[in-house]
């Protein structure tokens, strides 16, 4: 059911199911093999009469590194992550700037409610122009990065490891704070908000789109950070400007707080030097360093 795990932002794609033409996960889906009923290729001669199902090859040492589709390498990553930084939650949870923002949130939705003020605003004014962004986003938004970085899983295998990577620790880490502080959706508050698809099957704060979009721009900056300083800096704000708008659709749509949408900015910004400025992650490192050799 990993396909299916909850459709927090690119969780619910992370069998890339629909998708898998494109994104290149094709160690977890993709082809489909042919063959023969009457005559299967493993029954088939070659020039000097031996059955190909008799013939052999030296068994290779491991499965390799290079054959590990990205989604499945980036759990293998996660777990090195709970594994080693087990008191990542708490240094979290702990910052100043990351408790204001749900600390505020509620003062809101208890006081004046502006934050649904603003919701009700954007689905008027908004949402019939941000349809289609809402509808392709809330499937996965992989895509959104990769036309921005004009790359593909083929032309980058490293780079699209990473950004899967990205993608599965975000999803990990927003839901203990779902789960952990269990905050209302805006549509429990105002049922005249109407998104126009599916409210996901779990709490509002932080932001699982905005968690992940942001931790895969964080990532992005760190393989991208030895090219020229005139291109780190456009590829800079089209990444930032990217993972806003992802986090800013879920608004229009009705889903989410403007405060979800900062905290799960918060949570990745977080996630980024929790993991990566301690070096406790070796497998992250090692992507990231490969991923790097792309650029």
């Amino acid at each position: 059911m990993t396909g299916n795990t909850g459709n927090t932002g690119n969780t619910g794609n992370t069998g890339n199911t629909g998708n898998t033409g494109n994104t290149g996960n094709i160690g977890s889906a993709g082809w489909i093999i042919s063959d023969r009923v009457d005559l299967p290729f493993v029954t088939r001669l070659d020039s000097g009469g031996r059955e190909l199902g008799a013939l052999r090859r030296t068994p290779p040492a491991q499965f390799g590194d290079r054959l590990w589709a990205a989604n499945w390498y980036a759990w293998r990553v996660l777990h090195e992550f709970v594994a080693n930084v087990p008191g990542w939650a708490g240094t979290v949870d702990a910052d100043a700037a990351f408790t204001t923002i749900r600390t505020d949130l509620l003062a809101d939705l208890n006081g004046p409610q502006h934050e649904i003020d603003n919701l009700v605003l954007a689905a008027r004014d908004e949402r019939p122009d941000a349809m289609g962004l809402i509808l392709s986003q809330d499937v996965e938004f992989f895509t959104d990065f990769m036309a921005v970085l004009t790359i593909s899983p083929a032309s980058h295998p490293q780079t699209w490891r990473v950004l899967n990577i990205a993608s599965l620790i975000g999803s990990f880490a927003v839901l203990y704070f779902k789960g952990k502080y269990d905050l209302p959706r805006p549509t429990q508050i105002c049922l005249a908000l109407l998104p126009p698809i599916p409210v996901p099957g779990h709490s509002s704060w932080p932001s699982g789109h905005s968690t992940q979009a942001h931790l895969m721009k964080n990532f992005m900056l760190r393989v991208l950070a030895g090219i020229s300083a005139a291109d780190l800096s456009a590829m800079t704000s089209d990444l930032t400007v990217l993972a806003n708008e992802i986090a800013r659709n879920r608004e229009i749509a009705g889903l989410h707080f403007p405060s979800d949408s900062a905290g799960g900015a918060r949570l990745a910004d977080l996630l980024d030097s929790v993991i990566l400025a301690t070096g406790a992650v070796p497998m992250l490192d090692y992507a990231i360093t490969a991923a790097a050799g792309e650029w």
